[in-house]
């Protein structure tokens, strides 16, 4: 990638709504992945690799679990700044920003909102620095959109649990230290498990042949026989929505990832198109590329006072998770759209690492897939508005 002259768009002055501490946060983000990521970014998504040496890093400048209390060695921020912090590390690519969220939405959020005071107390601090990785299982192998039918299970032992089944599409999983598992136990109901890497029976494989996310880690979760430690279930919360809860968190954490994403193909585009010559005048004094670049400094405008606002809601604990689907659908789509239309800008330079609309719209195509489907979550809005459940022929239960 070239050097990153990076400057986010504004065109609504949303600057003025923020804090001096969330643009503290925020520039701080920036200038850490300018300097740190962006120059190393193509060559591990290249070669199908993640950048382990900057897990530190990650930690230092809050990306994991922002909202955890400095209790739990957390920095103990707002929303708004969890979701600029994600904005910023998937401006720079999407696999970075799912380690981010994962480590902060699927591992740290269950542990702090779910955890014993001892479970708190032992991951949390390590979580929040990097020193310790984890990953989140729920989706299966034969069930993902339809969480609730996993299979995966354990028994109770007397004085352990014994964890059978698999989890797929994993981020993490290759280098995770320990794993919150959802499984069913013997009555059927959900419960969320720590499991540990080391633990007899437990594997993490790595999954190859992605054509996206390349720089981030993503493998299986294989349990055969595995005894969990009784002290390692999650006891403040059972049921189908203990994990979706969660995926609340990330979702929202992806609303604003995507959204940085699209600014900076954006942001690009703008700049290319006033470089760019043909016909001796720069070819942003054409009308289709006008157009183009009117139109999505006018979704990315619309994205972020929808994105804003839902900050605003996470913080007050009124966001529906309706809400939260909506703008991750929302922004995910139109960054995929701006990142194909910056791509069109650049004609053949476009299709190069040099630049990396590319790389945004191949990450995207997973973006738009990974924690709900464009397409379920048309549907949950679907049944929020008409409440008529479209996706299923019952209505699900959230607490089974």
């Amino acid at each position: 990638m070239a050097t990153d002259l990076y400057t986010h768009p504004d065109y609504f002055n949303m600057d003025d709504l923020l804090t001096d501490e969330h643009k503290l946060i925020r520039d701080t983000a920036r200038a850490w992945v300018k300097k740190e990521v962006s120059p190393i970014i193509d060559e591990h998504y290249e070669n199908a690799t993640f950048p382990m040496h900057i897990l530190s890093g990650l930690g230092e400048i809050g990306a994991f679990g922002p909202y955890i209390p400095t209790k739990y060695g957390g920095p103990e921020l707002d929303q708004i700044s969890y979701g600029l912090i994600m904005q910023e590390l998937e401006r720079c690519d999407s696999g970075l920003r799912s380690t981010a969220s994962v480590q902060s939405s699927l591992v740290m959020y269950p542990i702090w909102k779910y955890g014993s005071e001892e479970q708190k107390m032992k991951y949390l601090p390590k979580l929040a620095t990097g020193e310790m990785i984890g990953c989140f299982g729920l989706t299966e192998p034969d069930h993902g959109s339809n969480p609730a039918g996993m299979i995966t299970n354990f028994k109770d032992m007397g004085d352990h649990y014994l964890l059978n089944g698999a989890k797929m599409w994993i981020s993490n999983a290759p280098f995770a230290d320990i794993a919150v598992v959802w499984a069913k136990n013997e009555e059927g109901r959900i419960h969320g498990l720590v499991v540990e890497r080391g633990m007899e029976g437990f594997s993490t494989p790595e999954m190859h042949g992605k054509l996206s996310l390349r720089a981030s880690a993503t493998g299986e979760l294989i349990f055969e026989n595995v005894k969990v430690p009784k002290e390692n279930l999650l006891p403040g919360r059972s049921g189908l929505g203990a994990p979706l809860s969660c995926l609340d968190s990330a979702r929202f954490g992806i609303a604003w990832g995507a959204l940085g994403a699209a600014m900076d193909c954006y942001d690009q585009a703008l700049r290319y198109s006033k470089e760019r010559t043909q016909f001796n005048v720069p070819i942003g004094s054409f009308q289709l590329i006008q157009k183009k670049l009117a139109e999505m400094i006018t979704e990315i405008t619309k994205a972020q006072l929808l994105t804003f606002r839902l900050g605003q809601l996470r913080n007050e604990g009124k966001a529906t998770s309706a809400q939260i689907s909506m703008a991750k659908r929302n922004n995910v789509e139109i960054a995929l759209n701006i990142a194909r239309e910056a791509r069109q800008i650049h004609g053949g330079m476009g299709i190069t690492s040099e630049y990396s609309m590319m790389r945004h719209m191949a990450n995207l195509e997973s973006v738009v897939t990974y924690e709900g489907t464009h397409d379920i979550h048309l549907l949950i809005t679907g049944m929020d508005v008409t409440g008529i459940p479209a996706f299923t022929r019952e209505m699900p239960d959230l607490n089974k």
